[in-house]
């Protein structure tokens, strides 16, 4: 009797118990910061000075002496004028210092007083306010002290986070090693693009959307192509892929037909550990270890190649790069439409939202309707047996958290 298939949550955390984290394994780099974009942080990192270094103006303006302005009609003589980036004076008592977003606030100002409250006569001002002290000003390391730890090791390098890095001094960033990834597809009826297309054959999407998606999480992919559907073609290639490879990928034969060939390979190279999960699209995803790398057999219909893929291939490469945070962000979203045939196992139906705030379904939700995917902006996670009326809310993952 076949085992009971894993839930959707039972399979992630089974892989997630299973990966240790080999990149941090290697020697890892430093590269200059604004080359580090995508890349996996190895330590820590702590500022090299405060942020602001001075205090300066939040306005351009004038600043002042709070004490000086106290009628809300106060007519200062401009004692000094003051640029960003440029050095103030101390501010001479009962004046006032033209000053520009960004400036340095000069000894003796404890205020700033935005120029549209403000009527300049020659060397002149007239203070339409009365200014509190502090207002407009921003203090010396207001938003970072020097030594505060700005980003923890295992962070994954975002664009903010590279302008972070720069805004404290830091030239270069200690990164991990990328994770190293083979990729091969199964299937003697697929062709490449460019090939002539034979009867019965189809174009091989997944070699595209698998190695994009690969490309996007900073992995170092080794593509061997397209294998034949032959046992031996199969395990000749497992063996090569596991010489120099951290993680190894396939992309179809990892049903139980005749002609997939995936599970009987792997559990002769090396060891199987998981198969099957109750999920729609993706029910057929293997996972294994096959010599020191690790294994996951994909399918091959390519809504479902595409959804595992997001799902848990995903969330494994960044723990492999030791990333903590796997989890994607989730929203509660209201749907627009109806979904009264619910089916027993995890549905991820394909969706997009609207001008109203709400979610559309795309019409046809096959496994192998790729427009879907295109079309669509996040997945609706669906519960098993879960049905949808219209204005209920469901859970709802945008893709922009998937990659």
């Amino acid at each position: 009797m076949s085992k009971p298939m894993l839930s959707t949550k039972e399979a992630l955390d089974f892989l997630l118990s299973a990966v240790r984290p080999v990149c941090a394994a290697r020697d890892g780099e430093n590269l200059a910061t604004i080359a580090a974009n995508g890349r996996i942080l190895a330590q820590d990192q702590s500022s090299l000075l405060n942020v602001p270094p001075v205090d300066n103006t939040q306005m351009d303006g004038y600043a002042v002496r709070a004490s000086d302005c106290v009628s809300g009609e106060t007519r200062l003589r401009v004692s000094q004028r003051i640029p960003a980036g440029h050095v103030a004076h101390a501010l001479e008592p009962g004046t006032a210092a033209r000053i520009f977003t960004g400036a340095m606030i000069p000894e003796g100002a404890d205020a700033v007083v935005m120029q549209e409250q403000c009527l300049a006569d020659g060397d002149f001002v007239m203070i339409k306010h009365q200014p509190k002290a502090g207002e407009w000003v921003r203090r010396q390391g207001e938003d970072i002290q020097a030594g505060a730890t700005i980003l923890k090791a295992g962070t994954r390098l975002r664009a903010q986070e590279l302008g972070l890095a720069a805004s404290v001094g830091l030239a270069q960033l200690p990164v991990l090693s990328q994770p190293r990834v083979a990729v091969f597809f199964t299937g003697d009826e697929l062709t490449m693009p460019g090939e002539p297309l034979k009867s019965g054959a189809i174009y091989n999407s997944n070699r595209f959307t698998l190695t994009g998606l690969l490309q996007d999480l900073g992995c170092v992919i080794t593509d061997y192509g397209i294998v034949p559907d032959k046992l031996d073609a199969t395990r000749d290639t497992l063996r090569r892929a596991s010489q120099d490879h951290d993680l190894i990928i396939t992309s179809g034969g990892v049903s139980v037909g005749e002609e997939d060939h995936i599970r009987p390979a792997v559990e002769a190279e090396g060891n199987l550990n998981m198969w099957q999960i109750a999920m729609k699209p993706g029910k057929p995803l293997a996972f294994g270890e096959v010599g020191k790398a690790f294994f996951m057999g994909l399918p091959g219909n390519p809504v479902s190649s595409f959804v595992t893929f997001l799902l848990f291939v995903r969330p494994f490469i960044l723990r492999m790069q030791g990333v903590e945070k796997v989890e994607p962000a989730a929203y509660h979203v209201r749907a627009d439409f109806d979904w009264l045939k619910p089916d027993r196992r995890n549905e991820f139906l394909r969706a997009r939202l609207n001008a109203e705030g709400g979610l559309d379904l795309f019409a046809n939700q096959s496994s192998g309707v790729l427009t879907s995917t295109v079309w669509g902006d996040g997945l609706i996670d669906l519960a098993p047996g879960q049905s949808i009326r219209k204005g209920e809310l469901v859970r709802y993952i945008p893709f922009s958290s998937l990659m």
